[in-house]
């Protein structure tokens, strides 16, 4: 049977009640064809979170309203693998204390961390990627998924995760790769909850890491929220020796309008910049300033180079040619695309390919 988990919202409960709640789902979840496996209770956030097996969404609203009237207030389905490599577990931990409840008050809040690395470091990809296990363990965290040049961790703890995030950047300048001076390592953090108005698993917190990847400026970028509970943990703030980008409450908005279209239109070669402002709101001069401040890039570069990285993704995933790849990414020809490329990278396509296989 397939895995769900439902998010509720729950002000003024505690972890008793919760526990409670979840023994009457447990009394009667074979009615609904149902198995509660775990859930996570945060009296921070005010919510909690319950993984149940079933045979579909209808059976966990029906199982929650008869049990307690408790109906969630969203449901996902879920991997269980994905679910236990962001938090941790996919039962419920060994009971504590000598009550008769097994009160489970921990939090499904997570710091996210994406790794991107730059394409061109083979030889130093297993030292690099058995450092960055050692280092995020070190810090309470763990690496849930890596593919291609992207590793991803999860943290519970946001200290962990900027201290973290320090110290791999730190190892990365040990292993510089031919390609350091013009692909740089980056390093987003990002936090939230595993459930939301969004259909996958963590899908808001994880999409925010990927997009200060790939556009902020710096290489070690700090959402909002994790700059604000970085100062609550730390009251001295991020050491200033760190070079890192912490992005304010505007310009994360600013951020997700501008990637929600550029996502949308950047393939397409009759897409022209003048295009940007209306839907991110801002007019020729602001465009520019704000894409200055946030990118370090005018309007005009951003677009350019948003298509050179996705072309450079192309080229490592896909047996397409060089002029299909410069089509696919919104290039008007083949001969642009490469003049762009070998501007960007110090190399046209072709030589690319032919030390990307040597």
């Amino acid at each position: 049977m397939p895995i769900f988990m439902d998010r509720h919202d729950v002000p003024d409960v505690t972890a008793e009640q919760v526990a409670q709640l979840h023994q009457e789902d447990l009394k009667i979840q074979d009615q609904f064809s149902c198995r509660g496996l775990t859930y996570w209770f945060d009296s921070v956030r005010n919510t909690a979170f319950c993984l149940i097996e079933a045979p579909d969404m209808s059976a966990i609203q029906a199982m929650h309203d008869r049990a307690h009237g408790q109906v969630p207030n969203r449901v996902i389905e879920v991997d269980a693998a994905i679910v236990e490599s962001f938090l941790g577990r996919i039962e419920d931990p060994e009971k504590k204390g000598g009550t008769g409840l097994n009160i489970i008050d921990e939090p499904a809040f997570r710091i996210v961390m994406l790794v991107s690395l730059p394409y061109g470091m083979p030889s130093q990809w297993d030292a690099f990627n058995h450092a960055v296990r050692q280092l995020a363990g070190a810090h309470g965290g763990h690496i849930v998924r890596q593919s291609g040049n992207r590793i991803m961790l999860s943290f519970l703890s946001v200290s962990g995760a900027v201290h973290a995030a320090f110290d791999i950047h730190s190892r990365f300048d040990d292993l510089r790769s031919p390609l350091r001076n013009t692909v740089a390592l980056k390093i987003g953090l990002s936090a939230g909850v595993p459930v939301t108005d969004k259909r996958s698993f963590f899908e808001d917190t994880i999409k925010l890491a990927e997009r200060m990847c790939k556009i902020v400026k710096g290489e070690i970028i700090l959402s909002s929220e994790v700059k604000e509970l970085y100062d609550s943990e730390n009251p001295r703030g991020l050491p200033r020796e760190k070079k890192a980008y912490c992005l304010t409450p505007m310009e994360e908005r600013f951020l997700n309008s501008l990637m929600d279209f550029t996502e949308s239109v950047w393939n397409d070669t009759k897409f022209k910049v003048d295009d940007l402002g209306k839907p991110v709101g801002c007019s020729k001069s602001q465009l520019y300033r704000k894409m200055m401040s946030l990118t370090g890039k005018s309007p005009n570069s951003f677009i350019r180079d948003y298509r050179l990285s996705e072309a450079l993704t192309l080229l490592h995933k896909s047996t397409k040619n060089i002029s299909e790849v410069a089509y696919e990414t919104g290039f008007t020809s083949p001969s642009y695309f490469s003049k762009c490329f070998h501007k960007q990278y110090g190399r046209n396509p072709s030589e690319y390919l032919a030390a990307m296989s040597s």
